[in-house]
């Protein structure tokens, strides 16, 4: 960090004075949580998101000098995360996970049928502003598939026709609320705030899982099911007996139902040796006898 760093971001920004003074607060707050201040950088790239919508040559520039490192090193960070736009992003990024799940229950047609509806590709914004469409990888929603997120919020089970109505009221302004939550989607600088770590307030808002995320869980504990490895013995659940043995093979009747010669199985193993397990006493690493 150098000596002065408003001073020295004011030179090459070209943020008002009141913006830069606001901004270097929070900087310097983001930068106090970490021993060393340069970890501060992903959520600092959030912070001048927050307030130009992207990552600008400004905000490049102003990381850089809190900082102490170059320009390049803040645009190599900024240019790696997708979550970082380089250009000016809409008011709302709408993301379709079109990942093997989510595309198999229809997130390929669900982005199709967005990117005609609004007239944009992926990481296109629409001409109002309103909506940066993206295709994404995964939203960590598959109990969910197809999912769709508007600034990470999620809007779960969707389809073409609701997707291209939520994105129409989006563009309206009205407030729309995801699937999981109590309240309406915030806009991208917003939300860019908060995952530079300064809470809205909203963190506890919705549930923090719904029925299909916890039907396994709730299947496992019904049948007394465990995780493999966890040593625990067998449990009778009416006509099935399960075991959570080291390798996790499920019995029924007592015989496994795992292939023959499987570790777990009732299959005889062979004995190990020594030239299975190790090296012999009388021998060298991949050598000859002594």
């Amino acid at each position: 960090m150098t000596a002065d760093p408003q001073a020295a971001a004011a030179t090459k920004t070209r943020y008002d004075a009141d913006t830069l003074a606001a901004l270097t607060t929070d900087a310097t707050a983001i930068m106090e949580r970490y021993p060393d201040p340069r970890s501060g950088l992903l959520p600092m790239l959030h912070l001048v998101q927050s307030v130009d919508g992207y990552v600008s040559r400004d905000g490049i520039l102003f990381c850089a000098e809190m900082l102490g490192i170059t320009a390049a090193e803040v645009s190599a960070v900024a240019t790696f995360y997708t979550q970082y736009k380089r250009h000016p992003n809409g008011t709302y990024t709408v993301g379709v996970c079109t990942n093997t799940l989510c595309a198999v229950m229809g997130g390929d047609a669900i982005f199709d049928e967005l990117s005609d509806h609004l007239g944009v590709g992926h990481d296109e914004t629409t001409p109002d502003g309103a909506i940066t469409l993206e295709r994404v990888e995964c939203n960590a929603a598959c109990d969910y598939a197809p999912v769709v997120m508007v600034n990470w919020e999620f809007f779960d089970n969707q389809t073409p026709e609701t997707a291209t109505a939520l994105a129409d009221k989006l563009i309206l302004g009205e407030d729309v609320v995801p699937t999981r939550g109590a309240a309406s989607v915030c806009s991208f600088k917003e939300m860019s705030r908060v995952l530079a770590g300064f809470p809205d307030g909203r963190a506890d808002e919705g549930v923090a899982a719904g029925e299909p995320t916890l039907a396994g869980l709730k299947i496992a504990r019904e049948r007394g099911w465990t995780a493999p490895g966890s040593g625990v013995e067998p449990v009778e659940t009416g006509t099935e007996v399960s075991t959570s043995s080291t390798t996790g093979s499920s019995t029924s009747g007592g015989s496994t139902t795992g292939p023959v010669g499987a570790p777990g199985s009732s299959a005889e193993r062979k004995p190990a040796t020594p030239s299975d397990t190790e090296v012999g006493k009388d021998k060298k690493p991949g050598g000859d006898a002594k």
